[in-house]
């Protein structure tokens, strides 16, 4: 799990991000150029910086001549593997409603890709990781994986990373069919997968994950101090009612 103080500063940002990030500079729309570079450089490195993603749509919104959809899409692709932070909701947040423009040399891709990716990010959410690939692999978002993903190294396996926090924080054991439909891999290939997450496996295929303090219930015994004088007060108003 990512920690918060470096969801708010990777370490992997430069000075010269961070300046344009932290400073006055995040609002002057020159340095757009450059916030879109450093996304680009997060597509193919899998490095990711939330913040500074959403310094270019709050330039966006400021600019709206500097729109660029497929900068934004790519930024909804990152955002989608961040779970559980809201990045993706604070993307969505900064999207204006834009009408179609027809001087537009090619038509804008981010209206029909918008409920897909939407789609995905609230099958992440509440845990459907079949449904969520189906989506993925099915041919409503073609042009998704055809155009964007394909480019974001590391996507799926992103992806299978939400799954596996979800799967420590749910389970003790779970069947390697079962965690295979999770991750959308083979079968064959779950074991080699959990293995190197220092899981261990079964004969009979049944995973076993260590111990951690979302997978351990502890029961707790609430115990409560009524003194007689507090009781007194309760039976006197009831008879009263």
């Amino acid at each position: 799990m990512v920690s918060a103080s470096h969801w708010a500063q990777p370490p992997t940002r430069t000075e010269l991000i961070e300046n344009l990030v932290s400073g006055v500079d995040r609002y002057n729309p020159n340095n757009v150029g450059i916030l879109e570079d450093y996304l680009y450089h997060q597509i193919r490195t899998e490095e990711y910086d939330c913040l500074a993603n959403l310094a270019i749509l709050k330039l966006y919104q400021f600019n709206p001549d500097l729109y660029n959809p497929d900068v934004v899409i790519n930024i909804l692709i990152k955002a989608l593997t961040s779970s559980p932070f809201p990045d993706f909701n604070l993307c969505i947040s900064l999207l204006d409603e834009r009408t179609a423009n027809p001087n537009a040399d090619e038509p804008d891709p981010l209206p029909a890709l918008l409920p897909i990716l939407t789609s995905l990010h609230n099958l992440l959410q509440q845990c459907r990781f079949p449904a969520f690939w189906s989506l993925y692999r099915s041919e409503k978002a073609e042009s998704l994986r055809d155009n964007y993903t394909v480019e974001c190294v590391g996507f799926e396996d992103s992806v299978r990373g939400v799954v596996i926090r979800a799967v420590e924080g749910a389970f003790k054991r779970i069947g390697s069919e079962r965690l295979s439909s999770y991750l959308n891999l083979d079968v064959g290939d779950v074991k080699e997968y959990v293995e190197r997450l220092g899981w261990t496996v079964d004969g009979a295929g049944v995973i076993s994950l260590p111990s951690n303090p979302d997978n351990q219930p502890v029961s707790t015994v609430v115990q409560e101090n009524i003194q007689l004088s507090q009781l007194t007060k309760i039976i006197t108003h009831s008879q009263v009612a």
